[in-house]
């Protein structure tokens, strides 16, 4: 059954440009009621609620300084959410960075905010406030969290650790007790903010090794593509899955095999 975006209600962290801006413009073009864009970025997050506010309707946009580390300055945006639209039922853990030279910073923002927004999201906000039958987690990952790639090894175990949630909270048990799916989307490079982050190797050595790698990368997509095609993860997608959103191209599911399948083949 394909999951209606009509008259729902959408949180979006890292939402105030970039991938997570071009995911509430793709959402509120399929008639979704309202969006809280949760972002650090202040003067951003102000400029992307205007322009949405203007191009989609009045009071459709609403901005929350959020920093996902910060557990309570989190969930002060559900609740902002709720106070604002009464109810919930589509949380984007989107918020991301990319710099290895930061790369404590880049463990808590990636690792400790997804967490932090799957806890919140899963066990007090979409399983209580959503309108229809079952509410939709998406988490941002990476093509560097199916296949670590060697310039940024702290990005990559930091998107590995999203495929692991993924799988954990998107497991039946999970599901059944909650009704909210939980999904994860993998672009590989796209044209984003994060891509002109500084800090973003370990060392001039870990930036060498691109030239190894860069035929792995592929060509550089929009985020507006990105966009489009979450919109159709989001609606048709199984729960616990992961899909691939490379070069441009439509998007696929990516299956993990399961461990015993390798057992006494070596």
């Amino acid at each position: 059954m394909v999951f209606e975006i009509n008259e729902k209600v959408a949180l979006i962290t890292g939402g105030a440009n970039g991938i997570g801006l071009n995911f509430a413009k793709a959402l509120l073009s399929k008639g979704l009621k309202g969006v809280t864009l949760a972002d650090v970025n202040e003067n951003a997050g102000i400029e992307a609620e205007e322009e949405l506010n203007k191009t989609y309707g009045k009071d459709k946009a609403f901005f929350v300084k959020t920093d996902v580390v910060n557990y309570k300055e989190f969930e002060a945006a559900f609740k902002a959410t709720v106070e604002k639209f009464s109810h919930i039922d589509i949380l984007i853990n989107n918020a991301g960075i990319g710099a290895d030279g930061i790369w404590r910073k880049e463990v808590e923002v990636n690792v400790v905010g997804t967490i932090n927004g799957m806890i919140l999201g899963m066990d007090n906000y979409l399983n209580k406030y959503k309108i229809s039958d079952e509410g939709v987690i998406i988490n941002t990952s990476s093509t560097c969290g199916l296949e670590g790639y060697a310039q940024w090894p702290v990005y990559s175990a930091t998107k590995f650790a999203i495929t692991g949630m993924v799988q954990a909270w998107g497991s039946p048990a999970h599901y059944e007790r909650t009704r909210v799916r939980v999904l994860e989307i993998c672009p590989s490079a796209t044209e984003t903010d994060m891509l002109g982050v500084g800090q973003k190797f370990l060392s001039p050595e870990y930036e060498k090794t691109m030239k190894y790698i860069a035929h792995e990368i592929g060509n550089l997509q929009t985020s507006e593509h990105v966009a489009a095609e979450m919109i159709k993860v989001l609606q048709n997608a199984n729960n616990g899955t992961i899909w691939v959103i490379e070069n441009g191209e439509p998007s696929y599911e990516y299956v993990l095999p399961k461990r015993q399948t390798f057992k006494n083949k070596n």
